[in-house]
């Protein structure tokens, strides 16, 4: 009190008395830089922690993982306050990611009963990265295949014995993950050190927490099984109807896995032009938001139990081209009950992944997928497929391979639209 009085002028002394040094009045330019100044620091802090945060509650959501055969323990997660180094995984990567239909856990709008209680692969895609991050391809196997399984373990220590032939969505139910990540090992001659095994919500969550994923249909989807109904035109789905479109087999194509496969690629070459539009891939809070939305949801491989190593993956695709993202369904022929590979085509695939090098279709889209309606690169006859029009390949970099026309799919950056089936069609 005493201070606060010294400092205050006695209205009885003169003015003349008081003498001040003398003060110059900031300028307009400098208080604004200031502010600017202090703003930035802010900002800075606030996102720092705000990535160490979310790496501790995106790692504190990781459900227990499995261990693959072979594989190495990634290194710890990391620890509350401590700021993430944020980079691009070295190399290339190998990836599995299964779609499990199991209901245990799960909303009971997913449905209960006998259908609730299977646990299969309803979803396997394997995603490759090249080594120098210029090109990625996402292969997907019909769930009806027919493949060799080999003698994978069992939870309780014991192995199942090798099967000559069973369809590949068995394989969860076999051997969980690490059979499925076997299988598909055995059948494409390919190391694969990650995995992830993801269930219902998380499809949804993730799709939810991109703000949805715009979809084009091309003719009417009517599919009373999962309740898609959709009209022709664009439409933007998230939450339970992105999940019940990705589901649907009855209302796209003809009906089959095979048209259901296509069919998801059109909402995941969406979903990747929007994640890339979004500028997701270059924000550490954003990115870490999305692998929040899926693991809460998800079985990963004890390589992949670190977020670091999820964004780190996530990053690797940050600078690929659209049009270098191929999304690819492994080439099967129609047998009874099922589908079986075709040896030559999936051996070419194979040996062009194998050799890390970029592929271009010759073979057009799949069954439940119509053309494409956005630019593309120009069409140019290609010796190898008998003057079929393929994209151009790229003036550098590492030779194309140009796949037989067994080989369906579209790349990111063609906006296909749904081949939809009616019920009358059904």
């Amino acid at each position: 009190m005493n201070t606060l009085r010294s400092r205050t002028r006695d209205p009885k002394v003169a003015p003349s008395i008081v003498r001040h040094g003398k003060q110059t009045s900031p300028g307009p330019v400098s208080t604004i830089a200031k502010v600017v100044a202090v703003a930035v620091a802010v900002a800075l802090v606030s996102a720092a922690s705000l990535a160490a945060i979310a790496a501790w509650d995106v790692s504190n959501s990781i459900k227990p993982s499995v261990h693959l055969v072979g594989e190495k323990t990634a290194a710890p997660a990391p620890a509350l306050g401590v700021i993430p180094q944020i980079g691009a995984i070295d190399g290339g990567v190998n990836l599995l990611l299964v779609g499990s239909d199991s209901r245990q856990g799960q909303d009971p709008v997913f449905g209960t009963g006998k259908d609730a209680a299977g646990v299969l692969n309803d979803v396997t895609m394997l995603l490759h990265i090249s080594k120098d991050h210029t090109n990625a391809t996402v292969v997907s196997f019909p769930r009806d295949m027919f493949v060799s399984i080999p003698s994978c373990p069992d939870p309780t220590g014991r192995h199942f014995s090798s099967m000559t032939s069973q369809k590949i969505n068995t394989t969860l139910t076999y051997g969980g993950l690490p059979c499925t990540v076997l299988t598909v090992s055995k059948l494409t001659g390919l190391d694969i050190p990650y995995a992830a095994m993801i269930q219902f919500s998380g499809v949804m969550a993730m799709s939810t927490a991109v703000g949805g994923v715009p979809v084009c249909v091309a003719e009417k989807i009517e599919d009373k099984y999962t309740g898609t109904f959709l009209d022709p035109g664009m439409h933007t789905l998230s939450g339970y109807a992105a999940l019940q479109f990705l589901r649907t087999r009855h209302g796209v194509g003809d009906g089959s896995d095979l048209g259901r496969i296509s069919n998801q690629q059109v909402f995941l070459s969406s979903l990747m032009r929007t994640i890339k539009s979004a500028d997701t891939l270059s924000n550490p809070i954003k990115l870490y938001a999305l692998a929040k939305a899926a693991v809460s949801n998800m079985t990963v491989s004890e390589s992949l139990n670190n977020v670091n190593t999820m964004v780190q993956i996530a990053l690797a695709l940050k600078d690929i081209s659209l049009d270098k993202v191929v999304f690819i369904q492994y080439p099967t022929g129609y047998v009874a009950g099922g589908v079986e590979p075709i040896p030559s085509a999936a051996t070419a695939l194979m040996a062009a992944i194998k050799a890390d090098q970029p592929v271009a279709l010759s073979g057009g889209t799949g069954p439940g997928q119509i053309g494409s309606v956005v630019e593309s690169p120009a069409p140019v006859p290609s010796p190898a497929t008998s003057g079929t029009p393929v994209p151009t390949p790229p003036a550098t970099g590492a030779p194309v391979t140009v796949l037989p026309s067994q080989v369906t799919g579209q790349t990111a950056a063609e906006q296909t639209c749904s081949k939809g089936r009616t019920l009358k069609q059904q």
